[in-house]
């Protein structure tokens, strides 16, 4: 393949990424706005807290896609002072999501609080999976090709989202099938551990550090 060729194809994978970056954001928010609706109408704890969730990850997203722009055009530049902000403010929107579910949780478990019901944490965590799935996927295959290992931590990132679809989903359907209220509180009790998580390797990353998402062969 020609040098022409070569610059040619690396430019279309940046552009790739980009999309990939702007489409993550945007769903996020659509996600957020249904799952909040839906969490707070049939007051499901782990439903509203996926909600907060998705918001949190657009603002991450949007540094993401300002990371991405910016090594599309200047690879060996460093993080701007945009993209340290943004993890900063992720990290803290991670932290007092965790805090917020823990209480909120503690209290419906005290008072014994039942969702109306979780078939739309079932249908919403179903569609999150198959979406963020395909999205780690497309973003594993473009930081390979350009040997990117923001974009390869950003797609293991993204499998974190998955998880935490998994933890809505299994909650969902275990409570259609038992009608044990504290199963969606405990629900969200799973969604507080990712939360801390990926509070910490915000933190982490706006401070210079690696962290383990950094590692293209975690959470394969």
């Amino acid at each position: 393949m020609s040098t022409y060729a070569q610059q040619s194809a690396q430019k279309n994978y940046w552009n790739y990424a980009l999309w990939l970056a702007v489409f993550t954001v945007f769903y996020n928010i659509a996600e957020g706005l249904v799952s909040i609706g839906f969490g707070v109408s049939d007051e499901s704890l782990a439903l509203f807290g996926f909600g907060v969730d998705s918001f949190i990850e657009v603002m991450s997203g949007i540094g993401i896609l300002v990371m991405v722009n910016r090594i599309r055009k200047n690879p060996d530049t460093s993080r701007t002072s945009f993209e340290i902000t943004a993890l900063r403010v992720t990290g803290s929107s991670f932290y007092i999501l965790a805090v917020g579910l823990a209480v909120t949780a503690a209290y419906n478990i005290f008072t014994n609080h039942k969702p109306e019901t979780t078939i739309p944490g079932l249908v919403i965590s179903f569609v999150s999976i198959a979406v963020m799935w395909a999205l780690v996927m497309g973003k594993r295959k473009v930081g390979r090709t350009l040997n990117s290992m923001p974009i390869l931590a950003d797609a293991n990132c993204t499998m974190v989202c998955i998880y935490m679809s998994v933890v809505l989903l299994v909650s969902s359907f275990i409570y259609q099938l038992t009608g044990f209220g504290f199963v969606d509180s405990l629900g969200a009790l799973g969604l507080i551990y990712f939360s801390i998580n990926e509070g910490r390797e915000s933190f982490d990353k706006a401070k210079g550090l690696e962290c383990d998402c950094e590692d293209e062969n975690c959470n394969d």
